[in-house]
């Protein structure tokens, strides 16, 4: 039975065309993935089925009948429920606060009955298979894993009557484990034997050729094909998302023997990690490995801290704060894009030269906007950034552009040490080998790179050597040359 059906769907944005044409059909019972490179348009189709953007022109049907949301709470009576890739959570509040968000709370005399709400918040959890986590527990305080499982949960609370149909998750597990990815496939068999259809929205390969039915891809706002994913390889997805466009896929760099230092960590300490002592070469890009809170997500926000003692090009570094690392040369890209490493409401010119400002001021006062946007610009062409120009606002990127847009940020000055945490995390996968590229060219020109990546594989492609965390501490070291994805994760584990 066909469930949704989008036919001819188009959408632009003044002289910006995000969707021409574009067609899907989602049957009940089945998992169609979507997928596509950023700016292919599927964030546009998601907003225009959630009612969040008005679509120019085409046809959306549900069960047959022609609907055209104008609004999430419309969407959400016509039976669609929502996971975005996006954490919008509201961190000061509490686990059950955040699952009952635009629901009305369990009331006893009139006021909030928060022991009925706490129970409700604990079922739905449960539900997904969440023992861990205290409906009490202030969000702020969770793993980034957890928030998102709080989100996932949220969307299977249902006390509206109103009978949902269509699931649609866009990368719901960028920022979950291999075991809460698990979990997450199980509730997604669950959904489909219940006759729910659900589009899922992954860059992820493997994943999608394991998961879904049926995939369609987007390119240019335009459907280019529907394969089944019995008979799909990787070859044909990335031929179908890039058009045919080369792409680098070599592995990664040759281990640089005796390289100068370009970073030296001792004792380093605090943020829950316990006397950790590493170098990184000129030249070489280091890979931190670990299992979720192991420790390798907090190293690098720690090295930015003034946790440890630092030296860069073997002379001691006084770094206390993301500020002195910046004049020092050494670049953050965090994992919260949104959250942590970009003003949203500014535009692209302003983003990549926010930590270069005193070098682009005129009379020591006064921003020089020409050499601003002269060097946005330069280092946006730099990390391929597709946008309409400098002065558009980087909310209205794509996910994968806006992670470009902090590495044109991180080249955009003098750079000694670039630090990373998951930098390829809900891109596509011709924007993740144009990361890889810029990587090694940047190691080619004498910068030392950090990886901490949940991506195994990802270690394994682009780094010379890998460090193991564990327990906050760092248990192993050994050259990428010598592991494999099933040596990497029993080190991981502590298995030799």
């Amino acid at each position: 039975m066909e469930l949704l059906s989008i036919r001819g769907l188009a959408k632009a944005y003044g002289g910006a065309v995000a969707l021409r044409g574009a067609s899907l059909t989602l049957s009940a019972g089945q998992t169609l993935a979507l997928m596509g490179e950023n700016g292919a348009g599927k964030s546009t189709l998601i907003k225009i089925l959630a009612g969040a953007v008005a679509a120019d022109g085409g046809e959306i049907r549900l069960a047959g009948q022609p609907i055209a949301p104008r609004s999430p709470a419309e969407a959400h009576r016509l039976g669609l429920r929502f996971i975005h890739q996006e954490l919008n959570i509201v961190a000061g509040l509490s686990v059950a606060e955040n699952l009952w968000l635009g629901r009305p709370y369990p009331r006893r005399f009139g006021l909030v009955d928060w022991r009925a709400l706490h129970a409700r918040a604990g079922a739905a959890l449960a539900r997904l298979g969440v023992e861990h986590i205290a409906p009490q527990t202030i969000l702020s305080r969770l793993p980034v894993g957890d928030r998102m499982l709080v989100k996932i949960a949220s969307a299977f609370i249902d006390e509206s009557g109103e009978p949902a149909r269509v699931f649609v998750m866009d990368e719901p597990t960028a920022a979950l484990t291999a075991q809460e990815s698990q979990r997450l496939f199980r509730i997604v068999a669950a959904l489909r034997a219940r006759g729910c259809g659900v589009l899922y929205v992954s860059h992820r390969l493997d994943e999608v050729l394991t998961l879904a039915d049926r995939i369609t891809v987007l390119r240019d706002g335009q459907t280019a094909a529907t394969l089944d994913a019995e008979t799909a390889t990787k070859a044909a997805l990335i031929a179908a998302m890039t058009g045919g466009r080369a792409i680098d896929s070599a592995g990664g760099p040759a281990e640089a023997s005796g390289a100068a230092a370009a970073l030296t960590v001792e004792a380093l300490s605090g943020e829950g990690l316990d006397d950790v002592a590493f170098t990184l070469g000129r030249g070489e890009i280091l890979g931190v490995a670990g299992l979720a809170g192991a420790g390798a997500e907090r190293l690098t926000r720690a090295l930015v801290n003034g946790a440890g003692r630092l030296r860069l090009d073997g002379k001691p570094a006084a770094i206390r704060s993301p500020a002195d690392a910046w004049a020092q040369g050494v670049a953050l890209c965090p994992r919260e894009r949104r959250a942590q490493g970009l003003l949203l409401m500014q535009d692209v010119a302003r983003n990549i030269a926010l930590p270069h400002l005193s070098r682009l001021n005129r009379w020591r006062f006064f921003l020089d906007r020409r050499r601003e946007l002269g060097v946005a610009v330069e280092a946006g062409q730099r990390v391929r950034l597709k946008a309409r120009g400098p002065r558009q606002k980087v909310r209205t990127l794509s996910g994968g552009n806006q992670q470009k847009a902090m590495f044109a940020r991180a080249i955009a000055g003098p750079l000694r040490v670039l630090l990373l945490d998951e930098p390829t995390r809900g891109v596509d996968v011709g924007a993740k080998f144009d990361i890889y590229a810029l990587l090694r060219e940047l190691a080619r020109a004498g910068a030392g790179v950090l990886v901490a990546s949940s991506d195994q594989e990802e270690l394994l492609h682009i780094c010379s050597r890998i460090l193991v965390m564990r327990d906050g501490r760092l248990a192993a070291s050994a050259s990428a040359a010598d592991l494999t994805p099933q040596t990497l994760l029993a080190l991981c584990y502590g298995e030799s």
